[in-house]
């Protein structure tokens, strides 16, 4: 019998060619699923964020019924009450984005006003290029050192500068990075806290504002002015400093003036991280009104804030002593007579995500 040899060379061949085949098709296949893998990741652009926050408050030395407050911003209840929850979607393409900032609960209404409920920030955006971008809508305010969100400020509680000076903006801005360092935003607005020119109750009829601020190393210049329609003119400084590794200090101080009526004032925030988790800071912050009538006692107030911040991943706990001294009788003690200070406690619970 003969044998051919021809055969178990072509079945290697073919073999080998079946083998080749599913090789080359699981790495196509593989490279497939990479592909759309790296794809997933590289596009994502819309983007939800936010924080809730709530808190308790009690006098110390003063009794809690009457709901007596310092007289700043937010943070004014007693016993256990609530700040707000704070939503916000943003949508970012190469050039261009949308921002919706949400705001809902007591804190939140104090700050956006009843014309538009709930809605903090509405803005669009447009990056004309590496070093200009414009900006359309409802925006929060560029003067101060403290924010409305309890996320972005070191003290629960707000001071006097900002509870007295813009909270928003509705306008047109333009930021500038001039250099490295220095850095300009110009914008044209509705008066602040106006979300209507003339179109709702309430608003200030036909007026706008123009306001600008100047940037250099982490240190803010700021101005604000609408013709005494409603703020007038203010002036404002913001800033801090890095001391070494772990101390740091804020610097706030403004000046606001509509028609020889306005405030004055200057905080100082130093801020000590005694480890990654727990930081401890004070506010110490000098506010006082004046009415331009020299028969008129002007109103002043020092006030001091001590907070520690600790940290447990997203969830942040603030303990806040604060001690309130004016130099009229703008309190009353515990015996309902009236009194120059006030000193309070709160505790805050603040989760961001």
């Amino acid at each position: 019998m003969i044998k051919n040899n021809k055969f178990p060379s072509i079945k290697k061949t073919i073999f080998s060619l079946i083998g080749v085949c599913v090789i080359n098709a699981g790495v196509a296949q593989d490279t497939t699923i990479v592909a759309v893998e790296e794809a997933v990741i590289i596009t994502p652009k819309i983007a939800i964020s936010g924080s809730v926050d709530t808190y308790y408050r009690t006098n110390l030395s003063s009794t809690d019924s009457g709901a007596q407050n310092p007289g700043s911003s937010f943070a004014d209840g007693t016993g256990f009450a609530l700040g707000m929850a704070n939503v916000i979607a943003s949508y970012d393409r190469e050039n261009t984005g949308a921002v919706a900032d949400l705001v809902f609960g007591p804190r939140g209404t104090d700050a956006v006003g009843g014309d538009v409920l709930n809605v903090n920030q509405l803005y669009a955006y447009w990056n004309v290029s590496e070093v200009t971008t414009l900006t359309l809508g409802r925006f929060n305010t560029y003067l101060g050192y403290e924010v409305i969100s309890p996320v972005g400020n070191f003290n629960y509680s707000t001071s006097f500068l900002f509870s007295n000076g813009p909270f928003s903006h509705v306008g047109l801005k333009a930021d500038f990075t001039l250099s490295d360092d220095f850095s300009l935003m110009l914008a044209v607005m509705n008066v602040t806290d106006e979300n209507f020119n003339g179109t709702a109750s309430g608003t200030i009829l036909g007026a706008y504002s123009v306001g600008a601020q100047l940037g250099y190393s982490g240190q803010f210049l700021n101005f604000y002015y609408d013709g005494k329609a409603k703020l007038g003119f203010e002036v404002d400084y913001t800033g801090g400093f890095d001391l070494n590794n772990t101390l740091f200090l804020g610097i706030n101080a403004a000046y606001a003036d509509n028609d020889g009526s306005g405030f004055t004032g200057a905080a100082l925030y130093p801020q000590y991280a005694t480890s990654d988790d727990l930081s401890i800071g004070l506010r110490a912050e000098y506010f006082s009104t004046f009415d331009g009538d020299i028969n008129t006692n002007d109103l002043s107030i020092f006030a001091t804030t001590l907070t520690a911040s600790y940290k447990i991943e997203n969830l942040i706990i603030k303990p806040e002593l604060r001690l309130d001294s004016g130099s009229q009788e703008i309190f009353f003690d515990n015996d309902a007579a009236p009194t120059k200070n006030l000193s309070s406690f709160l505790v805050a619970a603040i989760y961001s995500f």
